[in-house]
């Protein structure tokens, strides 16, 4: 697992945050705040918000123009699967699930598309961890 992570986040500068808050206390608020002090790119996934962190808003994965390096997921455990198929069809290079988010079906699905995933980990404790 360990090569997994330092593999992901070794060749990652594009992260979307799916389930993104614009409630600065929020935990997606603030890995994202910390992936973009640290040089990614972070683009925000809500439909129901419009700019978060200075960075355009998108209601899906579909509609961000361009490639996504790592899709970053902070919604609840069954509401993956869906997310997992739609970062399969926009292209996504890697796949997160953070703490206390996990999916066997949404593993399957990247498995199949072979994305590389990481379910039940904070990417900024894996950050931290490893001095970046």
């Amino acid at each position: 697992m360990d090569r997994r992570i330092e593999t992901i986040l070794s060749n990652s500068r594009t992260v979307a945050v799916v389930g993104i808050s614009d409630k600065p206390d929020r935990p997606s608020h603030v890995v994202a705040k910390y992936l973009q002090e640290r040089g990614y790119r972070v683009i925000p996934v809500n439909p129901f918000l419009t700019e978060v962190l200075g960075e355009k808003a998108y209601k899906s994965l579909a509609e961000i123009p361009g490639q996504v390096d790592l899709v970053d997921v902070f919604r609840k455990s069954g509401d993956v699967p869906p997310v997992a198929e739609e970062a399969v069809r926009v292209g996504a290079r890697f796949f997160w699930m953070q703490e206390g988010v996990e999916s066997d079906r949404a593993r399957e699905i990247l498995d199949m598309a072979g994305i590389p995933c990481v379910m039940d980990r904070c990417v900024k404790k894996e950050l931290e961890k490893r001095g970046k």
